[in-house]
């Protein structure tokens, strides 16, 4: 219905305007869930659409958020960009996408272009130790949204980090493979620069540890960290590569737990290469559950993680700082992963075959 106002949206639902106009701008803190079942109700039946124009010029605020990742070629970022926007949608706002490579210099030009354009919040997903090249402008009244990332020493007040909890993804994945009888396990990835990745790499050595091994004995494989540091433009072509380098010789892994789907997507096709079967002579793990991955072959063991609830908690936290700016002191959202096992993993194969 073309035109429609929050006064019909409020007789519809026997509310006043000001209760409709709570809803519309983040507040429904302030209304019994019964009445702002009724607002959805009314709003759903009339089709109304906030004037976003109308809504600027009363907030002082443009209604689009930003988004840092570190490159879509990864369809993790693609995914998680789809349902930050669903999310942002819902709230009348809009999402600007832009790709780092996890590089401060090009995440600070972004973020000062986004902050010249009126944009007040920006979820940044490149998970960097360090976020003192934005803290100027965190300071001056950026929300930021720190994705897959925890907190630490030196981060800015305010800031609200998202993440699942890494260390237990990458325990899982390989304490799996150890119950398979795996002992040769190699660990692939870029370099370990970034939080989530040092996390990952420590769920790996502490599943050797609680099963008695010496993480000594692990596989270490990161490649030339110093050409492409984390593998992001072609994690797939990192994988291949590490699956060339780790089988060619007699005394070849078993397992391998990639950091990410593309970068196991990888591994598997170096494991053909090489003449082995995957999930027979070489098992494969990876982390996000990409849509690829049950659609490989053979299908990807790997761990999900719940990146709608991830998606939604980081705009609605990001929201809630761009409404209040001093909205309190910083958060942490640890969320927990699941292990999606498929036919990418079996038992160790028998040293006599």
């Amino acid at each position: 219905m073309a035109g429609v106002t929050i006064y019909q949206v409020a007789r519809e639902a026997g509310v006043s305007p000001s209760t409709v106009s709570n809803f519309l701008n983040g507040r429904p803190g302030r209304m019994l869930p019964q009445t702002r079942a009724r607002v959805e109700a009314a709003i759903d039946q009339l089709g109304y659409r906030p004037n976003r124009a109308a809504r600027q010029l009363r907030t002082g605020r443009i209604q689009v958020i930003g988004l840092v990742v570190p490159s879509v070629a990864n369809p993790f970022w693609g995914n998680f960009a789809r349902y930050l926007e669903r999310a942002a949608l819902a709230d009348g706002y809009h999402v600007l996408l832009c790709n780092s490579e996890r590089e401060p210099d090009r995440e600070l030009r972004y973020l000062e272009e986004l902050w010249g354009d009126g944009i007040r919040g920006v979820v940044l997903c490149s998970s960097l130790p360090s976020l003192e090249h934005v803290l100027p402008l965190v300071e001056r009244g950026l929300g930021l949204v720190a994705f897959d990332r925890t907190a630490q020493a030196g981060d800015p007040p305010a800031l609200v980090n998202i993440s699942v909890d890494n260390v237990v993804g990458a325990h899982l994945a390989t304490a799996h493979l150890l119950q398979l009888g795996h002992r040769r396990i190699a660990f692939v990835s870029g370099s370990l620069r970034s939080i989530n990745r040092r996390e990952r790499f420590r769920g790996f050595t502490n599943a050797f540890e609680q099963a008695g091994l010496d993480p000594a004995e692990a596989i270490i494989w990161s490649g030339n960290a110093e050409d492409e540091p984390y593998g992001d433009l072609d994690a797939a072509g990192l994988g291949r590569s590490a699956a060339r380098d780790l089988l060619h010789g007699p005394d070849r892994p078993t397992a391998i737990v990639a950091i990410n789907d593309m970068c196991a997507l990888g591994v598997s096709a170096g494991v053909r290469d090489a003449g082995l079967r995957v999930g027979r002579d070489v098992s494969v793990v990876g982390f996000d559950d990409i849509v690829l991955a049950d659609l490989a072959a053979p299908p990807l063991t790997t761990v999900r993680q719940p990146i709608a609830d991830m998606a939604t908690a980081a705009f609605r936290h990001l929201l809630a700082r761009i409404e209040d700016p001093d909205g309190g002191p910083s958060q942490s959202l640890l969320l927990r992963p699941e292990l999606v096992v498929r036919a990418s993993t079996g038992p160790a194969p028998d040293p006599l075959e």
